[in-house]
C-alpha cells in the first residue's frame, strides 16, 4: 500500500544517511566552493580597509604638501636696528607695517629668570618634545573636562610658533592639527635655540609690539637682559591676549593677568609665596615709552648708506653719545631759539667717530633739527690758522719761539685786521697763535702760499670749499673758503697724531679696515702746533695746560668754532644758525669754547697727556735760536738791494733721489750740500731741525737721515730761505 508506514529497515537506512548527511555538513565537505568564499571575504575587507587607510594617508601627505615650505624668510624679518660700538641700541626703525620686531638672542640679551618663567609656565618639556607635548595635551584636556574651564595650553613654544608665522583666527581641530605639522616641520629645520629665538621676537605684546625686546623697552624702557620678577611674569602674561591686557589701554587687565602668572608659579613651585606677594605690590605702568633715538643723524645716514643689513653696527660710543646729547640740549636752551649747535668726538689713534651731535634736538623744526651740522660746510674763521703755523714750522723758517710783528700791514689791496681791530707789536710767534692774531697768521702764509696749504690740507683728507671761480688766496686764513666740521675735527686729530690724519669711520664693516694714514704735515711741526694750542687761555669753565684747542669766529658772526684735542680724542663744536644768518655778539671763545670743556668733562675721563717731542725737536728759547729763526720778516723785508741775491740750494736737486752708502762709516755716508746767494751766515735745517751755519764757501755735509723723505732748508741773516725735498735710498 502506498500509505503504509515504513519499515524497520527503511528507517534505520534513513536515520543512518541523515547523521551522515547532518556531519559531512557541520565539516562543510559537502560544499567544496564554500572555503573559498570565506578567504575572499576576508581579502576583500582587509582590501577595503588598507585601501581607506592609503586614501586617508595619501589625503593627509597631500594635504601637507598642499601646505608649503614653512615661511621662514618673511618670520625672520625684523626692524633695524641701529647699535653702537658696543652692541648697545642707539636707534631702531619700525617695519614698512609699523610693526616693531627687534632681533632677539635669548643666550644673551634675554634676562634668564624671564625665561625660566616662559617655560615654566608654557612649555616645560621645551627641550625635550619634538614640536608636540603629548603629555601637556592630554594635561590640558583633562584640566579642561575637571574643572569646566581652560587652566592651561596643550600648545608648546613650537606649536605657537608655528601659529605666529602663520596667523589665522579660526580655533579648531583643523586649525591645532595644522600647528602640530607645522611644528614637526619647525623641529626639523630648527634647533631650540632657533626655535626659542623665533619666538621671543614674533610674540605679540600689544598694539604693534612684537616680541619680548619691542615689550621690554616700549614698557620698561630698558632690554630684558635684566628684569625683576613682576616684568618677567608682565611679559609672560601678555602675549596670553595681547590687545585685552595692552598696559596703555587695559592696564587693570594687565595687573590681574600677571598675578595669576604668580599665583602658578607658586603652586607649581617655581616661584617662593614671599617673592611672588612681593612682585604682586609692584604696581603696572600705564604709560607706553618711545622707542630709543640716539645718533639720529648718524642713524640716517646709516641707513641711507647700507642697504639690506638687520643690524648696523657704529662706531659710535652710546654712553658719550648720549652725554654729550644732554649737553648740546642744555645749551642750546640758553642760546636761543634759533640757534642750533653741532658737537663731534673722533678717538685719534683710530679716526673712529664716538659721537655726533647734528642738532641739540631732531624734532625741533626753529633750529632745522634734522639738518646734520657737522657735515654741513661754514666758514671757519680762524681755525684753519694752526695749520698755517704748522706748515711755517716744517719749512724751518719760523720756530715757536721767534718773533714776529703784529703791526699794519698791506698786501697788494688786502690789509687784514684783527679782531679787536688793534695791533700787539712784536710778539712771540706761540703767542700769535695763542691769541689768533690775524695780521702774522696772513704774514705767514703769505710765505706758505695759499696753494701748498690748501693742497696739504685736502691731501691729509679734509675738502676745502672755495667760492665759485675763485683760486685758493690769503684770505683762507681768516674763513675765507668753506669746511665741514667734521673735516675740521679730522684734520685737528692728525696734530695729536703727529702729523698723520685718518679717514674718520663711524660705520663698521666686515671686511678689514684698511683705511691709510694721510699725510698732513711733519712729526716736530705737528708736536709744535699742539704745544703751542695747549697753552691756548682757557675759557672760564676750563683748566689751563689740558687741552689744546682753538677757537674761531666767521665774518659777520655767523659761525662761533672750538675744536680742541688731547692725547686720546678730539672734539669740535660749532654754534650757529642753520640758515646762515648772523647772530650779534656771536664769537667762538664764549659760545663755543665753554661747550667744547665741558664736552671734555663730560667724557668722563682726564685728559690725557700729548705725545712727547719727537726726536729732532728743537726745544729753545729765542736767544738760543739759529741767527735766522729769531725773528720772522714777511716777503716784503726780503727784497735786495744792490747784487745780492735770495739763497738758493744748488744741490740736491727738488725731487731728485740720493742713494746713501753707509757701509764704509759716517764719513763716507754724509751728503754734501751745495748753496748760492744768500747773506751770510747760512743756517741749514734737515726736517726743521738746525743741523749748523755753512762756512763762506756755501757749502756743507750733511748726515742724511734715515731712509724716506728729508726736507732741506736754507735761511740767510735776512730770513730768506730755500727748500727741496729729496729721496734718501
Amino acid at each position: 500500500m502506498t500509505g503504509s508506514a515504513p519499515s524497520s529497515r527503511q528507517m534505520s537506512r534513513a536515520s543512518t544517511t541523515f547523521g551522515a548527511a547532518d556531519k559531512e555538513d557541520v565539516d562543510g565537505r559537502d560544499e567544496p566552493g564554500h572555503d573559498g568564499l570565506g578567504k575572499r571575504r576576508v581579502v576583500r575587507i582587509a582590501g577595503i580597509a588598507f585601501a581607506i587607510i592609503f586614501f586617508a594617508i595619501g589625503t593627509f601627505v597631500a594635504w601637507i604638501v598642499s601646505l608649503g615650505p614653512l615661511p621662514l624668510a618673511q618670520a625672520r624679518q625684523v626692524s633695524t636696528t641701529i647699535v653702537d660700538r658696543n652692541g648697545k641700541l642707539l636707534r631702531a626703525y619700525a617695519m614698512a607695517d609699523g610693526r616693531w620686531r627687534l632681533r632677539v638672542d635669548a643666550r644673551t640679551g634675554i634676562d634668564p629668570g624671564y625665561l625660566k618663567l616662559l617655560l615654566a609656565y608654557e612649555d616645560r618639556r621645551f627641550y625635550s618634545h619634538a614640536g608636540v607635548d603629548p603629555l601637556a595635551l592630554g594635561r590640558a584636556a583633562f584640566q579642561l573636562v575637571t574643572r569646566g574651564h581652560i587652566v592651561s595650553g596643550g600648545s608648546t613654544i613650537t606649536m605657537q610658533l608655528a601659529r605666529l608665522m602663520e596667523p589665522r583666527r579660526e580655533r579648531s581641530v583643523y586649525a591645532k592639527l595644522r600647528q602640530m605639522v607645522r611644528a614637526l616641520q619647525i623641529e626639523r629645520q630648527l634647533n631650540k635655540n632657533q626655535i626659542l629665538d623665533l619666538y621671543l621676537a614674533l610674540a605679540p605684546f600689544g598694539g604693534n609690539l612684537e616680541g619680548v625686546r619691542a615689550a621690554s623697552i616700549a614698557y620698561f624702557g630698558k632690554e630684558p637682559k635684566r628684569l625683576s620678577l613682576a616684568e618677567s611674569a608682565l611679559l609672560v602674561a601678555l602675549p596670553q591676549s595681547p590687545e585685552n591686557r595692552r598696559l596703555d589701554r587695559h592696564p587693570n587687565v594687565a595687573h590681574a593677568a600677571r598675578d595669576r602668572v604668580l599665583d602658578r608659579m607658586v603652586e607649581d613651585g617655581q616661584v617662593a609665596a614671599e617673592e611672588a606677594a612681593q612682585a604682586k605690590s609692584v604696581a603696572v605702568s600705564r604709560m607706553r615709552k618711545p622707542m630709543p633715538i640716539l645718533a639720529p643723524h648718524s642713524a640716517d645716514q646709516a641707513m641711507a648708506v647700507v642697504k639690506d643689513a638687520d643690524v648696523i653696527t657704529l662706531t659710535l660710543d652710546s654712553s658719550l653719545q648720549k652725554v654729550l646729547e644732554a649737553l648740546a640740549r642744555d645749551r642750546a636752551a640758553t642760546l636761543g631759539p634759533n640757534i642750533s649747535l653741532a658737537i663731534i668726538a673722533v678717538d685719534n689713534e683710530s679716526g673712529d667717530v664716538l659721537a655726533r651731535i647734528g642738532s641739540p634736538d631732531y624734532f625741533d623744526d626753529r633750529r632745522a633739527g634734522q639738518v646734520d651740522m657737522t657735515r654741513a660746510v661754514r666758514s671757519p674763521g680762524s681755525t684753519l690758522k694752526p695749520f698755517i703755523y704748522g706748515l711755517a714750522f716744517e719749512d724751518g723758517f719760523v720756530h715757536p719761539e721767534s718773533l714776529i710783528d703784529d703791526r699794519p700791514i698791506r698786501f697788494g689791496s688786502y690789509a687784514p685786521e684783527n679782531f679787536d681791530m688793534t695791533f700787539q707789536g712784536t710778539v712771540p710767534v706761540r703767542k700769535a697763535l695763542q691769541l689768533s692774531l690775524n695780521v702774522p697768521a696772513i704774514a705767514l702764509l703769505d710765505r706758505v702760499g695759499a696753494s701748498r696749504l690748501s693742497s696739504r690740507i685736502k691731501q691729509a683728507g679734509a675738502s676745502l670749499v672755495l667760492p665759485k671761480d675763485e683760486a685758493p688766496g690769503l684770505a683762507m686764513g681768516l674763513g675765507g673758503v668753506g669746511v665741514t666740521l667734521q673735516d675740521l675735527a679730522q684734520l685737528y686729530s692728525g696734530l695729536a697724531r703727529l702729523g698723520s690724519t685718518r679717514p674718520l669711520r663711524e660705520i663698521m664693516k666686515a671686511e678689514d679696515d684698511a683705511r691709510d694714514p694721510l699725510r698732513l704735515m711733519d712729526q716736530v711741526a705737528a708736536w709744535q702746533v699742539g704745544n703751542v694750542l695747549i697753552g691756548t687761555p682757557p675759557p672760564e669753565n676750563g683748566v689751563h695746560n689740558r687741552i689744546a684747542f682753538k677757537t674761531g669766529t666767521s665774518y659777520g658772526y655767523r659761525d662761533a668754532w672750538s675744536v680742541g684735542f688731547d692725547g686720546r680724542i678730539t672734539i669740535g663744536v660749532w654754534v650757529g644758525r642753520p640758515d646762515g644768518a648772523p647772530v650779534p655778539g656771536l664769537v667762538g671763545r664764549t659760545a663755543a669754547a665753554p661747550i667744547l670743556f665741558d664736552a671734555f668733562a663730560r667724557t668722563g675721563k682726564l685728559p690725557t697727556a700729548l705725545p712727547k717731542p719727537p726726536k729732532g725737536a728743537l726745544l729753545a728759547s729765542n736767544a738760543k735760536l739759529p741767527l735766522p729763526l729769531r725773528r720772522f720778516r714777511p716777503v716784503g723785508e726780503l727784497v735786495r738791494t744792490g747784487g745780492e741775491q735770495a739763497p738758493h740750494i744748488q744741490f740736491p736737486l727738488n725731487g731728485s733721489r740720493i742713494d746713501v752708502d753707509r757701509s764704509g762709516g759716517a764719513e763716507l755716508a754724509a751728503m754734501p750740500v751745495k748753496i748760492a746767494g744768500g747773506v751770510l751766515p747760512l743756517t741749514m735745517l734737515v726736517n726743521g731741525v738746525a743741523v749748523g751755519e755753512i762756512d763762506s764757501r756755501r757749502q756743507r755735509l750733511v748726515d742724511p737721515p734715515g731712509p724716506g723723505f728729508a726736507r732741506l732748508t736754507v735761511i740767510d741773516a735776512m730770513g730768506a730761505a730755500d727748500t727741496v725735498v729729496i729721496r734718501i735710498q
